[in-house]
């Protein structure tokens, strides 16, 4: 039963966040595509839903569909992004009542399901539950990227404050010394099935940077004229950026001001730079005789501890997130200037691992050794082997439920509405 009231919860807890996120929209702009990069925002709620349904009522609950008209409208693997304002989606009303309807039968299910490890695969010790409450955390960041794109007329979230720390002094990089270590998540709790199986890696030393790149030294590349230097990108990039006319940063302007939502300031040189995309944060690199780290070295960075050659459930410890160790959870809604959180420091000294920017690296995304899909291909096995580049870390606007060391984001080489920022790292 303790499960069973914890899913419960978790359940409420999640909807409440998405309903909160989305108070503040008109029906207008809740209802219509701002951008073809992004879903119309009450396509997500639909979706929601949808996936709700098909996991907890269908596939773990052995029910039929509550509106089987709507499983290819929701099907986010046969609707790309682009093409989803022609299709017959939910209007808000009728979105939220499916969503209530959705919740209603989901929660009978739980009552009946059995969430002890010799359930079934999908119910065992909650693993189906725990994925419908991440998704919906997920798909929360993903309508906040969507209401950053809008244009500052629309939404306007209140603020949590955040910590009032300094910047703490520290050297720019930090070691992290060669050797084998433990990558992936430990098979405790829920992961992912690209984040598996756990497997040992050799990742030679290196130096990496122990905070993310800020905008005082994105500001140096800009003004070096490195977006008009060819020899700094490769041909993928420079092609990208010659053909979108790209020469700073998303949300940044001519005047020096950045925009975050609806306030729009000048650029803070103390925040980390975000909204770049995987080829400026090479070019970047290499402006700086640097490169991108490896998705084995960030992990390392962030989790092994050199004294005891094992590796931390996070950057700090076995604790979750808490505002002292790591900017998550959203209600920020922006980044902490960069070395203010101490308290999340990694065993080799790296802050700001976790929370505030997502991170690009310089791997593709990849099957790990002796990979299986589960639940369904379409999470991650159908992506891997293209061109796309993975993230780690999370943004300010990850839950804390996903924003864990192990967690792997990927996206294309040229997207920059993901809350992504970078660190550097060389050859030790």
């Amino acid at each position: 039963m303790l499960l069973v009231q914890r899913y419960r919860s978790a359940l409420a807890e999640a909807r409440g966040r998405t309903l909160a996120l989305v108070a503040p929209v008109s029906e207008a702009n809740l209802d219509k595509q701002h951008h073809p990069l992004m879903s119309p925002l009450v396509w997500d709620l639909g979706h929601i839903a949808a996936f709700e349904d098909l996991w907890l009522c269908q596939r773990a609950g052995g029910l039929r569909p509550l509106r089987a008209d709507l499983s290819d409208v929701y099907d986010a693997s046969e609707t790309p992004r682009a093409e989803r304002a022609d299709l017959p989606y939910l209007r808000r009303t009728e979105a939220l009542d499916y969503m209530a309807e959705v919740r209603e039968r989901a929660l009978e299910m739980l009552k009946r399901a059995d969430l002890s490890p010799t359930g079934d695969r999908l119910n065992a010790n909650g693993f189906v539950w725990e994925m419908l409450v991440q998704h919906e955390h997920q798909h929360n960041e993903t309508m906040l990227q969507t209401l950053q794109l809008v244009g500052p007329d629309v939404y306007s979230p209140p603020r949590r404050g955040l910590p009032e720390l300094a910047p703490e002094d520290g050297p720019p990089t930090v070691h992290v010394p060669g050797g084998e270590f433990t990558m992936g998540a430990p098979g405790e709790g829920f992961a992912y099935d690209n984040e598996l199986p756990r497997h040992e890696v050799h990742v030679a030393a290196f130096d990496i940077d122990r905070t993310p790149v800020t905008n005082g030294a994105y500001l140096e590349f800009v003004r070096d004229g490195a977006y008009a230097r060819e020899e700094l990108w490769s041909a993928e990039g420079w092609h990208w950026r010659t053909e979108q006319a790209v020469e700073r940063p998303l949300y940044w302007d001519s005047g020096g001001n950045e925009r975050r939502f609806e306030i729009v300031e000048p650029i803070d040189p103390a925040m980390p730079v975000m909204h770049v995309s995987w080829y400026e944060a090479d070019a970047f690199a290499r402006w700086r005789g640097a490169r991108l780290p490896s998705e084995a070295e960030w992990e390392k960075a962030a989790v092994f501890d050199p004294g005891t050659g094992s590796c931390l459930r996070q950057p700090w410890g076995q604790e979750e997130a808490s505002p002292q160790r790591a900017n998550v959870d959203q209600m920020a809604f922006g980044p902490a200037p960069v070395g203010t959180l101490p308290g999340g420091a990694s065993p080799c000294g790296a802050l700001g691992m976790i929370g505030d920017a997502w991170e690009w690296t310089q791997s593709r995304f990849e099957a790990y050794p002796g990979f299986t899909a589960f639940p369904y291909r379409a999470y991650s096995e159908v992506f891997f082997g293209g061109p796309y580049r993975v993230l780690r870390g999370g943004s300010w606007a990850t839950r804390p439920s996903v924003a864990r060391a192990t967690f792997r984001n990927w996206d294309h080489p040229e997207r920059r509405q993901i809350f992504t920022g970078f660190r550097c790292a060389s050859d030790a």
